[in-house]
């Protein structure tokens, strides 16, 4: 643009020396003038392609927001499950279960579906070993927002577990992002025999893209969310990568961390799929967080979801 504005200005690009005839000035006048018209014509046009590509990926980016709905609350009397070395063994825990919303300009997504509706609504045995609360549905909550699932553009999970896809079939019409190893795991002959299978069932027929191999999935082309590969707690277990209007950059890490102090502890927990591919997909998420500059939010920490805008 500075080269743009000084041709404008003089008629003459500074690297250009001519050296004039007099016999041939008209001409060379001439010359001059329709080479000072192209350029200014090549400018103009250069300033159409920033103003209506590169600002309209700033805007889109900038006007990202997030909302973090809370789809479910734990308490767990012995936390022994998080951990196959045993660290937590005894120790109660009070876990929350979030879902997000994420608007674009490009359409929106939600993250993570929450616990079933009909297993926070049945009573509560004060005696079990872990007990669930909903105090509102995804769905209601979406309401509040002004938001029906049918306005849903895209559904994606960090991971099939229950606790994830409690109201998936809410969005059976949106476009389903998943890992393909997720995918193919949560429909496995035993899946399908499990209790929580028809929470989901209905995203088997639903419009999907893939995300295979080990490259990330950008969500609506423009950087702003991006799923990132974390595989070991489940086959294809993935985290979320936002830039958003109020909190700038946030990664929501899903079950790489179901506690606070998980984290710099690294534990893995009893269930988790593979414990090498856990590890090395914490170093992964770590590099991620520390390169990206994102605010890391741990799932089930109560206190990250607070921080989060409501």
């Amino acid at each position: 643009m500075r080269a743009c504005r000084a041709f404008a200005l003089t008629g003459m690009d500074p690297a250009l020396t001519v050296h004039a005839n007099p016999r041939g000035e008209a001409a060379m006048k001439r010359l001059m003038i329709g080479l000072a018209v192209l350029a200014l014509s090549a400018c103009e046009e250069n300033v159409r392609v920033q103003a209506t590509v590169v600002p309209e990926l700033t805007k889109a980016v900038a006007a990202v927001k997030l909302y973090a709905l809370d789809c479910g609350r734990f308490h767990v009397k012995d936390a022994a499950m998080f951990s196959d070395e045993d660290v937590y063994d005894g120790k109660a825990r009070d876990l929350v279960d979030p879902c997000y919303l994420i608007r674009h300009q490009r359409g929106d997504l939600i993250w993570d579906a929450g616990v079933p509706p009909a297993m926070a609504a049945a009573p509560v045995d004060k005696d079990a070993p872990a007990t669930t609360t909903l105090k509102e549905t995804l769905e209601q909550q979406l309401a509040e927002l002004g938001v029906a699932p049918s306005d849903i553009d895209y559904f994606s999970i960090s991971h099939g577990h229950y606790d994830h896809v409690g109201s998936a079939a809410l969005f059976a019409d949106a476009t389903w992002i998943v890992d393909k190893d997720e995918r193919d795991w949560m429909f496995r002959d035993d899946a399908r025999k499990a209790p929580n299978f028809a929470d989901y069932a209905t995203l088997e027929t639903a419009k999907t893209t893939l995300i295979e191999g080990d490259g990330d999935h950008d969500v609506f082309g423009d950087g702003s969310a991006i799923i990132v590969q974390a595989p070991g707690h489940t086959p294809g277990h993935t985290v979320l990568l936002l830039t958003t209007a109020k909190s700038g950059k946030v990664l929501l890490a899903g079950d790489m961390w179901h506690l606070a102090e998980a984290r710099e502890k690294r534990t893995v927990p009893v269930g988790n799929v593979d414990r090498e591919q856990t590890l090395a997909s914490m170093d992964k998420v770590e590099a991620l967080a520390a390169s990206s500059g994102a605010k890391v939010i741990r799932q089930h920490v109560p206190e990250d979801f607070a921080s989060l805008p409501k």
